[in-house]
């Protein structure tokens, strides 16, 4: 069997088990961040959030970057963007974003970064190898086309959107602080998720600019994870604080 036939094949199994785990993750929520306490010890061993966070991050910025260099159109410029795109963000969200955590000394179960660190392992392949070595050669025409520009704009708005709500949310604590808080402004405005929001809009950005399967899939993916826990904080915030904003949605303003 070629390369390629087994590169459809797994991405067509990625795509066959996003519905699968967005609706499992619709009743089970991942034991991190708010919820890594009570009956996320059943998950097992725990290590410090920020080293875990890197951790699991660090296979979406090699594997990639493997993958899309062992292809015959690496060194070609619409490629080139592409993996510019790709490790501007997984590098601020793996090593700059821990970096800047506050609050509460958390950890992070041992399971979760495993499936993490998978999750980046095979998308990084599905998405490095198409750009270098499955896809057409895109041509220099395709930085005029108004798919890559839609997508490009997309990308970058929805990026600024989650870091935007990032910061928000790290200086709703001052230094030694571990409570937690209402987030206002921004996104924050019309839903209780702005960060996961800007990251939704950034991957359709990407699944736009490449048009490419394996974009599609990485965006689908990004919906099926966070769609869910957007619903999760929802609920929280909602029980948590009875003065939480009714007319705020979870996700997507005015609709979610």
């Amino acid at each position: 069997m070629s390369e390629k036939a087994v590169y459809d094949a797994l991405l067509m199994a990625v795509f066959a088990l996003a519905p699968i785990v967005f609706v499992l993750l619709l009743f089970i929520t991942a034991p991190y961040g708010r919820y890594s306490e009570g009956r996320a010890a059943a998950w097992g061993p725990s290590i410090n959030v920020k080293i875990g966070w890197m951790i699991q991050g660090s296979p979406s910025v090699i594997a990639f970057a493997v993958f899309f260099a062992l292809g015959k159109y690496a060194t070609n410029m619409l490629p080139l963007i592409f993996l510019a795109l790709w490790e501007t963000h997984y590098l601020q969200r793996t090593y700059v974003f821990p970096l800047l955590m506050r609050g509460p000394r958390r950890t992070l179960k041992l399971p979760v970064i495993a499936i993490a660190m998978l999750f980046y392992i095979v998308n990084g392949y599905l998405n490095g190898r198409y750009l270098t070595q499955f896809s057409d050669v895109y041509s220099s025409g395709w930085l005029t086309d108004p798919r890559f520009v839609i997508g490009l704009i997309a990308f970058f708005t929805g990026m600024a959107l989650n870091l935007h709500s990032d910061n928000i949310l790290r200086n709703l604590r001052r230094p030694g602080e571990a409570c937690y808080k209402i987030p206002c402004g921004g996104m924050f405005k019309f839903v209780s998720c702005g960060n996961y929001f800007g990251e939704i809009v950034q991957w359709c950005g990407w699944a736009t600019a490449t048009w490419s399967l394996p974009g599609l899939c990485y965006c689908v993916w990004t919906a099926a994870n966070l769609v869910p826990r957007a619903i999760s904080h929802h609920r929280w915030y909602l029980n948590r604080f009875p003065e939480y904003p009714k007319k705020r949605k979870a996700l997507m303003p005015f609709i979610l």
